[in-house]
């Protein structure tokens, strides 16, 4: 008989990427005997929920709660992939593109909030980097705090929440539609966390060979795999939750190497884009050697995963 565990209680779903004091994200709460249909109703609804929650924050120019809203629309963007089967049509496409947008100018000012860090660690610290990167800091910011004040911000949030609960993916006819959306959450999950999980690991094989674009794309792989688990962690049975914590552990100990090379990548872009080189830049940029050590540490990370005996759903 499986036991769900409450939310909080299973190891690596609370607080995974905490970045700030006070922060928490716990999965969303379902159970073993809800359908496909109410499971992505309770996951989507949470993660909109957890996005519209930073917004007027992230509208003050607030880094922390920019950073949380970004994760919250990652993860709702991944419950929707992760259910795709059951809600994919055209709503779906013209959210998605939405959603893109909206992802597009978080990410914007995501970018030089992560720079601007790298930089503040530089001693001495190149000053007039540091200024002319702040001030495209402010003017991206207001960018985005028109976007998220205006109509389309307000279309949008509205129409996915409406989406969620009675979208079209909802009412379609015919039994390959209606199985999909009575099917058990459980059945699913197993079924597509397996496929998502085996995708990675041959995506990732010959990391060192496959270039910057690749690797990024290995990366997003790799959270997408993240938090699709995280998301429906409180379906795993008690005996299963080491299984479980050890799988997040090697997918984290990747995504940090995988993402410490796209910082990399984007303060190269950054400072190209702005027409600044030479002095800081190379101190705030990896070196061959640690970035091949980085690449390796992933690697390992993608060969332990693969050799884990999967947790079960």
């Amino acid at each position: 008989m499986m036991m769900v565990l409450p939310p909080s209680s299973i190891p690596g779903t609370a607080g995974a990427e905490r970045t700030r004091p006070g922060r928490h994200s716990r999965a969303p709460p379902l159970t073993a005997a809800m359908a496909c249909d109410a499971a992505f109703r309770i996951v989507a609804g949470h993660y909109l929920k957890e996005l519209t929650a930073h917004h007027e924050a992230t509208c003050t120019g607030d880094a922390g709660a920019l950073h949380e809203m970004r994760i919250a629309l990652t993860r709702l963007r991944t419950a929707i992939a992760f259910f795709s089967p059951m809600v994919a049509g055209p709503q779906q496409a013209r959210l998605a593109d939405e959603l893109k947008w909206l992802n597009t100018h978080l990410g914007a000012v995501r970018d030089l909030d992560v720079a601007i860090e790298r930089l503040k660690e530089i001693k001495p610290r190149p000053q007039v980097r540091y200024r002319s990167w702040s001030r495209e800091r402010a003017e991206t910011q207001r960018h985005l705090t028109r976007a998220l004040r205006s109509p389309r911000y307000r279309r949008l949030i509205k129409s996915i929440s409406d989406w969620i609960e009675k979208g079209t993916w909802s009412t379609r006819r015919g039994k390959q539609a209606a199985g999909e959306r009575a099917c058990p959450v459980t059945e699913y999950s197993a079924r597509n966390l397996t496929r998502w999980r085996e995708r990675l690991i041959r995506k990732s094989r010959r990391l060192e060979a496959i270039g910057t674009e690749k690797r990024h794309r290995v990366r997003l792989l790799n959270k997408r795999l993240s938090y699709a688990i995280e998301s429906v962690a409180g379906l795993v049975s008690k005996r299963d939750v080491p299984r479980l914590q050890a799988t997040l552990k090697v997918l984290r100990k990747a995504q940090r190497s995988l993402g410490q090379l796209n910082d990399d990548a984007r303060c190269q872009s950054l400072a190209t884009t702005l027409g600044q080189r030479g002095a800081g830049l190379s101190r705030m940029l990896l070196g061959p050697k640690r970035e091949k050590r980085l690449i390796r540490a992933a690697a390992a990370a993608y060969e332990k995963l693969a050799e884990l005996k999967p947790f079960r759903i």
